[in-house]
């Protein structure tokens, strides 16, 4: 019995990130003949909303995850929303995008199509957030498999920015998740026929995955930023 039910997560799992990638790639066929003021106006309104929420989903991703802490995920939520904005509201991703005269070349923006993100249980909603805003801003659509650790909090996080993205105008599905993701179901993901390039963020053993799925993949494995203590500081309140 517990055989048979653990299948039955498995094929619910598979058919809902199949079901996810048909809808973004419906979504995006759409989405990429929108002119560069209209997905400017939608991947601005998909940071105020996540940024309006970072505390809430800060304190899901604490609670569900038993990680971090709850200022520290909030403040990373408002730079994953209104500060991967900023910094990128004013590329132009639409159309011709540089003119060379000198060398004669002309640049033009293409869209890959879809995305494939994977998220971490480290930092799910931020990660989530950040991915989002740059695929949509390149015209792309997206499909995330959250850590299963971190399913919640993810998926709510994705929620909000695909509540948002249709209230500006974003075609219904352009966003989408596997609520309940299994291993079988995220490397499915990454190898899908419609799944034009991963979006990576985990251990080694998947981020391998990622590149070795016969996709374009960027990758982000384990890994923390050195830190270095001077001789004067207190070591234990350092640490802490």
């Amino acid at each position: 019995m517990l055989h048979i039910i653990s299948l039955d997560h498995d094929l619910k799992s598979l058919q809902e990130m199949r079901i996810a990638v048909r809808h973004a790639k419906e979504a995006q066929k759409i989405f990429r003949k929108f002119p560069q003021e209209k997905v400017d106006d939608i991947v601005k309104k998909i940071a105020e909303a996540a940024f309006k929420e970072s505390e809430s989903l800060a304190r899901m991703a604490v609670h569900e995850t038993g990680m971090g802490v709850i200022e520290h995920k909030k403040m990373k939520n408002e730079l994953a929303s209104i500060g991967v904005y900023e910094s990128i509201k004013d590329e132009k991703t639409v159309g011709i995008i540089r003119k060379d005269h000198e060398k004669k070349v002309i640049e033009i923006a293409y869209p890959f199509g879809v995305i494939a993100a994977i998220c971490p249980t480290t930092n799910p909603t931020s990660t989530a957030i950040f991915k989002t805003l740059i695929s949509l801003k390149a015209l792309n659509g997206i499909v995330v498999s959250p850590h299963p650790s971190a399913a919640h909090c993810t998926v709510e996080a994705l929620k909000i920015c695909h509540h948002a993205a249709v209230e500006a105008g974003a075609p219904e599905g352009l966003i989408g998740w596997i609520t309940k993701p299994t291993m079988e179901a995220t490397t499915e993901l990454m190898k899908h026929r419609d799944i034009d390039l991963i979006l990576a963020t985990g251990g080694g053993g998947l981020v391998r995955a990622a590149y070795s799925s016969g996709k374009p993949a960027y990758g982000v494995g384990p890994g923390n930023g050195p830190v270095y203590l001077e001789k004067t500081a207190n070591v234990q309140k350092a640490v802490q």
